[in-house]
């Protein structure tokens, strides 16, 4: 056989009504070839489903078009386009859905058991056929997909086996000749098991053998033709597979819609008419023996050879041997159909089904199952999805994990400990601990319940800070409650349990964007629990002030002369929106809130905490408040290298002029600066010594820095550094100072001089690097401030 007999037929184009009216038409024929071409593993039910359900997937989505080119026309294409694209589309989806499941392959969606049409609690398969049937049906399980394919084709749909091979390559099958050669080993059988064929019994009188065949191929001879023409029936009958003689007999081969076939076929795939009419005397379509898998009986054309007239030949017409009736093929022996007649019985008709019912039993066992997993899946998800979206009980905290008792009571917002506004002015301490509850929210029990709940067990939502040194851990036990109200877009509450303040903050609108802040305040006294920042928005700072605070302003650091500006403040002590310190680029200006209380006027700084700063001037043993005119005009110079310090904890800031130096070249005096920021946790202080030139409108210089050190501090006031500076000439100077008590100063490597005092000048080149030490008065020798 040529490559050209494996193309696929020249089927015109088809549209989606076109394809609709032929699966309307002619559904039960497809439903039964997908039934019998599904593997029989899959069970009765479901393979009754999946037949269905194949079907009503094979309709097009859109027009299919006809070839490019089509090939020259044979009988076999007379086929409706519709119904032919449908009958491939089923037995592609067929072939697939018996395909066995493969780890590495991804599986296609025939292999999955249907979605619809699906039957709950019904159990659906068609009636049961008698022996034949059975024994068919066993065989055909013993074929592969493409095997029950061919077999179908050629014996339920009359195809020729050039069609048919045509037919399975469109189909996807991979190797047509193999199906084919498989649907002839079932013919062989079929043959061999016809009445007389074993053990060596004469065959009744009749047709051949071969006449049993599915499809009716191997007819006896026609007149004028060749005597060896039926040698094809001689080798079915003993078991050999004779395909190459099948090939000019494609023209009579007459399925649904082709010339000559039954073209009366009914919606259930059967004519209208008899099938047995030819054995009754009636008429026989052309080629009638192989529309209906039996010989060709009398026609037009004149007798058929082995055929006589009469009785006999009647009896072969219908199937029969000479002389048997219809109630059985010979005198003893049970009447027995062709594969043809089988495969058009009720036994393999998907649309004429039985219904049972499933296990019962077990079906009340799994509803019971399925009713307690869903229960399960309900209590979990009410139990572990809630906290974690939207304000609700605990808002955006994550699940709980501890059933402590102690715990479970810091977290009642029933016990939060509130404070009378009358109590701190006759209190013995004024800090954090007299500080009255105030705000609108107060007494919003859901509200802190949120918050207490993100405090103990923030969510991965929340967006979290801690100053450095300072437990994020939950509440020991009740903290006390210090505000609770709206603030710009948000609500804020803000707690303190002795050693920390925390705030937690959460839109008012919508429930993404909580926040929650830790800051250390142990050991505070009234003027480190003076303010508390309550609020961050667009650049700008609120403050929340202390009950004790008369008055509140504002003053730019940057600007010593100007007059401070008054800061208004609500009834619960929130101040009005202050611009905040820059955070990068130029400085041009630094905030600071300057409060009055009944003991003096204090400046604070915020530095991206939630506890301000305490700004100082003088010395380590005796600093004061930043508030004279001397105290501005260097904090004028030095304020913007406050943001070395930001975010690092820091309870207060102290500078102090610890020299003043003579310059080269009458060129003026320098003043050195000594800044140290004192933290909360009492290490990792940070220290700058700063430079200062004659000129007011220059910024300080930063000569050196140091984390952790002890110096400029109450336990050692001593600081030694030194700049490398240039003169109004063009010279190029090495300038380094002491504090009180330096005997000396000496400095080596790429510039050479020594001293005697706390002050040193020795000239140098541009770009030198030196080596500075100095002595103290009891000899010991001190380094520069690193």
């Amino acid at each position: 056989m040529s490559t050209q007999d494996l193309v696929p037929s020249p089927v015109g184009p088809v549209d989606v009504e076109q394809a609709e009216a032929a699966l309307v038409e002619r559904y039960p024929r497809l439903v039964r070839i997908a039934y019998l071409v599904l593997p029989p593993a899959l069970g009765r039910n479901r393979r009754v489903l999946t037949a269905h359900a194949l079907v009503q997937r094979s309709l097009p989505r859109r027009r299919v078009p006809a070839p490019a080119v089509p090939g020259p026309r044979r009988d076999e294409d007379a086929v409706d386009p519709g119904y032919a694209y449908l009958r491939g589309e089923v037995l592609r989806q067929a072939l697939v859905a018996g395909l066995p499941l493969r780890r590495l392959a991804l599986p296609r969606r025939a292999q999955f058991p249907p979605l619809l049409p699906h039957v709950w609690g019904l159990r659906l398969f068609p009636r049961v056929g008698g022996a034949d049937e059975l024994a068919l049906d066993q065989r055909l399980s013993r074929l592969s997909g493409p095997g029950r394919a061919a077999y179908v084709l050629r014996g339920l749909e009359r195809q020729g086996d050039p069609e048919v091979l045509r037919v399975l390559a469109a189909a996807g099958v991979e190797d047509p000749a193999a199906a084919l050669a498989e649907a002839d080993a079932v013919d062989a059988v079929e043959a061999s098991d016809a009445p007389g064929a074993a053990e060596g019994r004469d065959a009744p009188a009749g047709p051949a053998p071969d006449a049993f065949r599915v499809g009716g191929q191997g007819a006896p001879r026609r007149p004028g033709s060749p005597a060896g023409a039926t040698a094809a029936g001689a080798r079915a009958a003993s078991g050999g597979g004779a395909r190459g003689d099948r090939s000019d007999r494609v023209g009579e081969q007459a399925g649904p819609g082709r010339a000559g076939g039954r073209s009366g076929e009914d919606g259930s795939g059967r004519g209208r008419g008899d099938e047995r009419a030819g054995a009754d005397g009636g008429s026989v379509p052309p080629g009638g023996g192989a529309a209906s898998g039996r010989p060709p009986g009398p026609t037009g054309d004149g007798p058929t050879t082995g055929n006589p007239p009469g009785p006999a030949g009647a009896d072969a017409a219908a199937g029969r041997p000479a002389g048997s009736s219809r109630a059985g093929s010979a005198p003893g022996l049970p009447r027995r159909l062709s594969g043809a007649a089988l495969l058009e019985s009720d036994e393999f008709d998907p649309c004429a089904l039985q219904a049972r019912p499933t296990d019962l039993m077990r079906r009340r066992q799994h509803a019971r199952a399925a009713f307690v997993a869903v229960v399960a899946l309900v209590v979990c998800g009410t139990l572990l999805g809630l906290p974690g979206d939207g304000w609700g009980r605990n808002g955006a905290a994550a699940p709980s994990y501890a059933r402590n008792p102690a715990a479970e009571a810091a977290l009642d917002p029933g016990a939060v400990k509130r404070v009378d506004p009358a109590a701190w002015p006759g209190s013995t301490r004024q800090d954090f601990s007299v500080w009255p509850a105030r705000g609108g929210l107060t007494g919003d029990s859901a509200l802190l319940r949120r918050a207490l709940a993100v405090w103990a067990r923030p969510g991965g939502s929340v967006r979290s800070s801690a100053t450095p040194g300072t437990p994020v851990g939950p509440p020991m036990g009740p903290p006390q409650l210090l505000f609770a109200g709206r603030v710009d877009a948000m609500r804020v509450v803000l707690f303190h349990d002795g050693l920390r303040a925390v705030r937690y903050a959460e839109p008012v609108e919508g429930t993404a964007g909580a926040a929650l802040d830790f800051a250390r305040t142990d050991a505070a006294d009234a003027v480190g629990s003076a303010a508390l920042v309550v609020s961050r928005a667009a650049g700008n700072v609120r403050y929340l002030t202390a009950p004790w605070v008369r008055e509140t302003a504002v003053r730019d650091l940057l600007a010593p002369a100007r007059a401070p500006r008054p800061l208004a403040r609500d009834a619960d002590g929130v101040t009005d929106p202050v611009p905040g310190p820059a955070r990068g680029g130029t400085c041009t200006r630094w905030n600071a809130l300057r409060v009055r209380d009944g003991s003096g006027t204090r400046l604070l700084t915020d530095l991206g905490e939630l506890a301000p700063a305490r700004l100082l001037w003088g010395p380590p043993a005796a600093p004061v408040d930043a508030t004279g005119t001397e105290a501005r005009e260097a904090w004028a110079r030095t304020a913007c290298q406050l943001a070395e310090v930001r975010g690092h904890g820091v309870r207060s800031v102290n500078a102090w002029r610890f020299a003043r130096q003579p310059l080269p070249g009458g060129a003026g005096h320098g003043t050195w600066v000594c800044t140290r920021a004192e933290t909360w946790r009492g290490t990792g202080s940070r220290v700058l010594a700063q430079f200062l030139v004659p000129s007011p409108g220059v910024p300080a210089a930063l000569a050196a820095r140091a984390e952790g050190s002890p110096a400029c501090g109450v336990r050692d006031p001593r600081v030694l550094a030194g700049v490398l500076w240039q003169a109004p000439d063009g010279g190029w100077f090495v300038l380094a100072a002491g504090s009180p008590g330096f005997r000396s100063l000496e400095v080596s490597g790429g510039v050479k001089g020594r001293s005697a005092g706390p002050l040193l000048a020795v000239r140098a080149t541009a770009g030198a690097r030196a080596d500075l030490n100095g002595t103290l008065d009891d000899g010991t020798r001190r380094t520069a401030l690193r």
